[in-house]
């Protein structure tokens, strides 16, 4: 049994191509065998090659209860911390209060807060409840802040001295807590006052194994570092790690005390985090998340509503078809063209969203600047509007050898696109002003105008001159 244990291929002889592709088979197997060593070993081999989230998308919710109950509060932290967001929310739901609270005593204090603002205010109280009261009261000051703020970003896992210590109070205190700091990122240390938290500097490790052992640590740190405080927002956080290539920048309050760390791949997550849930938004998923592992009411719902609500919207669009019935009637081509010309629209404005919700994202773009983004949309506009216009306008004139047809189709592609792109990428700023989601709610506007200009361009201009149309 020890053998088996300790032999690396435990698993291997069950894992050739086939099985690699399909992992929750094996992790599946696993759990039924009821043999946590064992199972820690198989998760610890997921977590390793990527595989962890897919294979617990794979497993019902009783198989994860199972696998959670058999494995240590410790290793299921590390799988929590190795699945998405949202994966990870599912499993803590599944879980005993006091399951779930031991789970989250093993967290880093930065997943503790991002998973507590996902459950519900009973249940995230209920786990605080349960938790160790530090890891608890430091929990609660994390949820606090703005989760796009470098307080709702920083871990409070770093390593801190005092102004009167040496090099050697430091390295043997390294040594002495070495299993205490194994999940810490020990790159720097932070320097406070001897009677107080406030921030004096920054040690290099590097600088402390080359110096002296009776050398104060005031001799070997940097004075004077760079720091953010509490409420520092995301796009300056994205801003400062733009401009100075660090691994982490200390967060202090404003009497300048040291309350945190946070880190460039933190803010970098975050903000492909965003870019992620905008662009699910976009594309009309209610709450920018969802993962076919959730349950089937919670999938049809963030779906539907926004489903529901184009219906209405293209009613509106399609009103102007019927109005201008006789006119398709007469020139049964342009039911071709309608449909492609309004698509267009559509797309090319949905690319002026995707930029604007990106700009004001990063705070380079303020929801006033109404006009310059206008004039700079009007200018991609015209020129891809021009572009798109002849070659829909040629196709239309050679495919009925007509050059009027052709000049119907190809000036509303042109002005089409114009409108388009201009709304598209002013939508977002004129929403955002009146406290509405930019991404969930530009999109559907969007489609429903670009089809609406798209249908009247063409048969407004077309009616005005039906009789060259007309053979």
């Amino acid at each position: 049994m020890n053998a088996e244990r300790n032999d690396p291929r435990v698993f291997s002889d069950h894992m050739d191509t086939e099985d690699l592709n399909k992992p929750w088979e094996d992790l599946k197997q696993s759990i039924d065998d009821k043999k946590p060593k064992a199972l820690i070993l198989h998760v610890d081999t997921l977590i390793d090659s990527g595989e962890i989230g897919r294979a617990i998308s794979r497993l019902d919710s009783d198989e994860k209860k199972t696998l959670l109950g058999l494995l240590p509060a410790d290793v299921s932290a590390k799988l929590m911390e190795s699945v998405t967001e949202a994966q990870a929310v599912e499993l803590i739901k599944l879980l005993p209060t006091s399951d779930a609270a031991a789970i989250f005593n093993e967290l880093v204090s930065d997943e503790q807060a991002d998973l507590l603002a996902e459950l519900s205010d009973k249940n995230a109280e209920a786990i605080l409840d349960a938790m160790d009261p530090e890891e608890a009261a430091q929990a609660r000051q994390l949820t606090s802040y703005d989760p796009e703020s470098s307080g709702g970003l920083m871990i409070t896992e770093f390593l801190q001295y005092r102004e009167g210590q040496s090099v050697r109070d430091v390295l043997d205190d390294l040594r002495a807590n070495a299993n205490d700091y194994t999940d810490y990122d020990v790159q720097y240390a932070y320097v406070v006052k001897a009677e107080s938290d406030e921030l004096v500097g920054v040690l290099r490790l590097r600088d402390l194994l080359l110096s002296r052992d009776p050398t104060p640590i005031t001799e070997v740190m940097i004075r004077e570092p760079h720091f953010v405080l509490l409420d520092t927002s995301l796009e300056k956080l994205a801003d400062f790690f733009d401009r100075h290539h660090f691994f982490g920048v200390p967060v202090v309050d404003d009497q300048r005390c040291l309350k945190g760390v946070v880190r460039k791949i933190d803010v970098e997550e975050a903000l492909t985090g965003r870019a992620d849930v905008f662009s699910m938004e976009i594309q009309g998923i209610i709450g920018g998340e969802e993962l076919r592992s959730m349950p089937l009411r919670t999938r049809t719902t963030r779906r539907l509503i926004w489903l529901v609500a184009n219906i209405f919207l293209n009613l509106i669009a399609v009103s102007v078809i019927a109005f201008y019935q006789e006119t398709i009637s007469a020139v049964i081509a342009l039911a071709v063209f309608l449909p492609l010309i309004s698509n267009m629209g559509g797309n090319a404005g949905i690319q002026a969203i995707a930029v604007s919700i990106r700009e004001m994202s990063l705070g380079l773009l303020k929801p006033n600047e109404l006009l310059w983004v206008a004039t700079k949309e009007v200018t991609v506009g015209a020129t891809n509007g021009l572009i798109l216009g002849s070659l829909i306008g040629g196709a239309a004139w050679i495919w009925k050898q007509n050059p009027w047809l052709g000049l119907v189709v190809g000036v509303s592609m042109t002005i089409n696109t114009v409108i388009a792109v201009v709304a598209g990428g002013l939508m977002p700023l004129i929403l955002k002003r009146f406290k509405l989601d930019p991404a969930l709610a530009a999109g559907p506007i969007l489609t429903t105008l670009t089809d609406m200009t798209g249908f009247l361009l063409v048969l407004s201009f077309a009616n005005a001159i039906l009789r060259y149309l007309v053979p």
